[in-house]
């Protein structure tokens, strides 16, 4: 049994499933009273500015981005690679104009390996050294506190640039009889003549650090070769080596003069060590030589 509402009250509206309208009741005067057909105004949020509405998103964009590059600049000092690979791929790009892409890479590498004889020998010394930076057309340089605690020691340092870069000259001959690549036979005439250049006995070359050790006097006769040098081929390298080898062959010198306890007791070598050191020096002057006799092409036009 259904019963039906009877009082007005209680009676379901005619349109119960239209949807209720939200906003300020219409008003009981007024030309939406007089029009029943004019709608009541609905509620809208208040509209944003533009500065508001274009530049809000770019500004947390910004800020997210910098949140970010904060902790990409907290690393950086960490990442010391970034200065090595860097140097490097600047140094790749300056080589490569000149001799192309393949030989610059190459050439680079062998620089690297060079530089890395330095570094793993400081570090043996216990002297904290940084990774290579390359400088395009001068090579490459690395820093340290100093070179070890005494002439010997310097001596060391000096040498194992030059003994890393022969092996890693010698790669590529190996390199060049399994491809049969000039390419390879080129780089490692490039990579024996450069170990050799560097073992002028002349500070700052690797073989015045030699020179240390073995004697002193030859950076006198090392700095005359770079003159010679420099007359013969001049150009603006070999002249800027010339400016930093008699500046600091000066300073060494005259510090030497100076005396001292711990000028002495730097330069205290025993013969025996003196002797080893020669031998190694000479000994790659030897090898290098002939190993850019094995390696050297004609150069064809």
């Amino acid at each position: 049994m259904q019963m039906e509402p009877t009082s007005p009250w209680m009676r379901r509206p005619t349109h119960a499933s239209a949807p209720p309208v939200y906003g300020p009741a219409p008003p009981a005067y007024g030309p939406a009273a007089a029009d029943p057909g004019h709608a009541p105004p609905v509620f809208e949020p208040p509209k944003q500015s533009f500065v508001k509405r274009r530049l809000a998103p770019i500004g947390a964009a910004i800020v997210a981005f910098l949140a970010k590059f904060k902790a990409v600049l907290l690393l950086v000092p960490k990442l010391k690679l970034l200065t090595t690979s860097g140097t490097m791929l600047v140094s790749i790009v300056a080589y490569g104009a000149l001799w192309g892409l393949p030989f610059a890479v190459g050439f680079v590498a062998l620089l690297f390996v060079h530089e890395m004889g330095h570094v793993i020998q400081l570090r043996r010394e216990g002297i904290k050294a940084s990774a290579p930076m390359f400088i395009p057309f001068l090579g490459a340089v690395i820093s340290a506190r100093s070179l070890g605690e005494n002439a010997l020691a310097e001596a060391r340092v000096g040498l194992a640039g030059p003994i890393l870069g022969s092996i890693g000259s010698a790669a590529c001959i190996l390199v060049w009889h399994a491809t049969g690549n000039d390419l390879w036979r080129a780089l490692a005439f490039t990579g024996f003549f450069l170990n050799l250049f560097n073992l002028l006995p002349v500070v700052p070359l690797d073989g015045g650090r030699a020179m240390a050790a073995m004697a002193p006097w030859m950076w006198f006769v090392g700095f005359l070769a770079m003159l010679a040098l420099a007359v013969i081929f001049p150009n603006p390298i070999i002249l800027l080596i010339v400016v930093f080898a008699g500046f600091e062959t000066y300073k060494r010198w005259r510090r030497r003069r100076a005396g001292g306890a711990e000028q002495q007791e730097y330069y205290r070598v025993k013969p025996r060590d003196r002797a080893l050191v020669a031998a190694v020096y000479l000994s790659l002057i030897a090898l290098l030589v002939v190993g850019m006799d094995a390696t050297q092409l004609s150069r064809s036009l």
